[in-house]
């Protein structure tokens, strides 16, 4: 049986926050590996300009390619239709019933995951690890853990990572009024954004 984290998202585009979450979960979780999922057609982002999956989907490969236990998977993109967590996890679970997933979201997804697609399948299909940011106090979070373990006898975990204030959003508009984003992201992925002139503008100064 494996340990496989799932980080899913638009990454539109994926940064550093990102990666440092994953690699928290892989190592503090004893993890086999972390499955980057990007996602299609996420119901909470319908009406948001996504980038093409093509390039999505390039710049997660370059962003992991020096990372062995990180792994690309399309399995969302290939799906058609609205991207639910839940049908995802099922098809997981049928095609790889001898692995163990692991679902990597910020804490502050525990207050909103009730109102998503079929929770109580997703609780049921993997367990839940959530990153500790500011966004609610300890013991807020930890009622919330309470409240939906006794709901769902969900299975969740806590990751303490650095509380990076990273988001792609902040990252698009750096670029679309011409400011850099370096440190922020890969510099590999900064030069395909360049190179593809991605996010508007894109100049993505030195």
């Amino acid at each position: 049986m494996s340990r496989i984290g799932i980080m899913g998202g638009t990454f539109n585009p994926i940064h550093f926050a990102h990666l440092i979450l994953a690699e928290s979960a892989y190592e503090e979780l004893k993890l086999d590996k972390v499955l980057f999922m990007p996602s299609k057609k996420p119901p909470h982002k319908l009406q948001e300009n996504i980038e093409s999956d093509e390039h999505r989907a390039r710049m997660i490969k370059l962003a992991i390619q020096d990372n062995p236990h990180f792994e690309l998977s399309y399995l969302e993109l290939e799906r058609e239709g609205i991207t639910y967590t839940a049908d995802t996890l099922e098809e997981l679970n049928k095609n790889y019933p001898q692995d163990e997933f692991y679902f990597i979201m910020g804490a502050d997804s525990l207050f909103q995951i009730e109102d998503w697609w079929n929770p109580q399948l997703i609780f049921q299909l993997a367990n839940i690890v959530a990153a500790v940011r500011d966004c609610a106090t300890m013991e807020e979070i930890t009622a919330q853990i309470n409240h939906l373990a006794n709901l769902f006898k969900a299975r969740i975990y806590l990751l303490c990572t650095p509380n990076m204030d990273i988001s792609s959003k902040m990252l698009r508009q750096k670029l679309e009024n011409g400011k850099t984003i370096r440190y922020y992201i890969p510099d590999p992925v900064v030069q395909y954004i360049r190179e593809h002139v991605l996010y508007g503008k894109a100049t993505t100064p030195d």
